[in-house]
């Protein structure tokens, strides 16, 4: 089997978290995460996660603290997640390019939305 590292950023505001609904198609399509995704060889996870923020939602953040990770498996490839707490300065340049909607969404409403099987750990997380 393959061994992937994959990211997702954590982006707070006022007690609500930021989460994105993926478009159709694929392992995730049309379920919620918290935005990220893989490794690149010889990214560090915070060059990741500024990348995919970047190609995913046009948005420049800082990476923070580590939050949680763990191990899941999808098709071949075990994926290492590593979750992060990000910060934006300014969420007015977003752009949805892998997303049909994002949402800050506190605790309870997380418990309510059909996120990816791997991002229902990273709720768990949250404090």
């Amino acid at each position: 089997m393959q061994e992937r590292i994959t990211t997702a950023g954590i982006l707070e505001k006022d007690g609500k978290y930021l989460v994105g609904k993926r478009v159709g198609g694929g392992s995730i399509g049309e379920k919620w995460e918290f935005p990220g995704g893989k490794n690149r060889w010889g990214e560090s996870e915070a060059e990741t996660l500024k990348r995919e923020w970047m190609e995913e939602l046009n948005l420049e953040i800082s990476v923070g603290e580590f939050v949680t990770g763990f191990d899941f498996t999808n098709k071949d490839t075990i994926y290492h997640l590593k979750a992060y707490k990000v910060a934006c300065a300014d969420l007015s340049a977003m752009v949805l390019r892998f997303h049909t909607e994002v949402r800050f969404v506190g605790c309870k409403e997380l418990d309510t939305l059909p996120f990816a099987p791997s991002d229902q750990e990273i709720i768990h997380a949250l404090p």
